[in-house]
Parts: C-alpha cells; sequence; structure tokens
C-alpha cells in the first residue's frame, strides 16, 4: 500500500513506497524520537513539581523549628526576668530593713554607756542618808528613766519570772524559799532592752529547791 506525506516546503504529496527503504527507515526513526523526546519532556516537567514541593515542605519545617526554637528561648528569658525582679525585690526588702535597724540600733552603744550612770544614780540614792540629796537623785533617777523610755529603752523587771537565756544572765544559785524553784529569786544586775531588742542581759539569781526544803 503507498503511503503519501505532504513536504515541508511545498504541498506536492510524496509516495512513501517509492522512497529508499532508507530514507523510509530514518523517518520512522525521527517520529520515535520525538515522541518519546515529548514523553521525557513531560517526565521532567512532573519530577519538577514534585521537587518544588518537597522544596517548599522543607522550607516550612525549617521555619516550624526556628519559631518553637525562638518561642522556647522568650520563655527562658521571660522566668530569668520574673526571678531577676523577685531577687531585685527580696534585696531591696533587706536593705530597707538594715537601714530602719540602723535608725532604731544606732544609739545602742550610747545607751548601754547611759545605764551605767543609772546605775551609779540608783547606788547613791539608796546609800544616802540626806532626805533633800536623796530625793534630788531620786528625780534625777526618774528623769533618766523618762528619758530611756522616750528613746525606746526599757529597763526589765525579772523578779519572779522564768529564765530567758535571750534577757537573763545566771550568776548566782539561791535557796527557793517562798518562791517557787527555778523562778528568778535575785536580781543583781538590772538589764535593759533597746525597741524590744535585749542590749544588757540582766544578772540573776535562781531559786533551787534545797534537800532541807
Amino acid at each position: 500500500m503507498a503511503v503519501r506525506f505532504l513536504s515541508l516546503r511545498g504541498k506536492n504529496s510524496v509516495d512513501i513506497g517509492r522512497l529508499p527503504l532508507k530514507l523510509y527507515n530514518v523517518s520512522s526513526n525521527i517520529g520515535f524520537f520525538s515522541t518519546v523526546a515529548q514523553r521525557g519532556n513531560d517526565c521532567h516537567s512532573d519530577d519538577g513539581d514534585d521537587d518544588d514541593r518537597s522544596h517548599t515542605v522543607t522550607h516550612v519545617r525549617m521555619l516550624e523549628m526556628r519559631t518553637n526554637k525562638l518561642e522556647e528561648q522568650v520563655q527562658d528569658l521571660t522566668e530569668r526576668y520574673k526571678r531577676a525582679l523577685a531577687d531585685s525585690d527580696n534585696v531591696r526588702r533587706r536593705t530597707q530593713k538594715f537601714v530602719e535597724d540602723a535608725k532604731l540600733f544606732g544609739i545602742q552603744s550610747f545607751c548601754r554607756d547611759l545605764v551605767e550612770v543609772a546605775d551609779l544614780l540608783e547606788q547613791t540614792t539608796g546609800s544616802m542618808e540626806t532626805m533633800s540629796l536623796t530625793q534630788n537623785l531620786a528625780q534625777i533617777q526618774g528623769r533618766l528613766q523618762e528619758v530611756f523610755t522616750k528613746h525606746g529603752l526599757e529597763k526589765m523587771t525579772p523578779m519572779g519570772s522564768t529564765y530567758d537565756p535571750y534577757q537573763h544572765e545566771i550568776v548566782c544559785h539561791t535557796p527557793a524559799d517562798g518562791v517557787e524553784p527555778g523562778t528568778i529569786a535575785v536580781v543583781k544586775q538590772d538589764g535593759y532592752k533597746l525597741h524590744g531588742r535585749t542590749i544588757r542581759h540582766a544578772h540573776v539569781g535562781i531559786a533551787v529547791k534545797t534537800q532541807e526544803s
């Protein structure tokens, strides 16, 4: 059967059957290679689309990982900031407490020396026989105690109370005659507190139960 085709340059038909066999084979091969090339291009186009999608997914995952890392860093910085604020507030309160204590107890050494004067006045008042002098010394002692009270200095009254190591210092023991054993029966030296803090311990004697009693 004769096969005809149109030439590219003209519209005259050509009988393929009359062409040499080699030329016919070349024409067939050209058609085959053209079809394979087209299919190859289609496959290459599909592979390109897959590569683009894979690249997009990888990029999104990298962005998600970077976002999670940044969120962790923000959370860590937030916790550090909160701890720093708490530490700063603690330091501020401690500093404020130190300042308040310095204001209250700044005259502590002065008060220690002043109570020695009170001791002398008290001793003198008890030993003087002249009534007028005794009255004057009693007035001085009373005034001195007012000054003490004004500045937060308080004289202890431990007689009959229970021994407290933060306020009292035991210097002797005495028989428990008419007092409860273990209580303070004698005060050898008065103790003082400054704004509730002991600045001088009271020297006391504790009542003890004797074998006879």
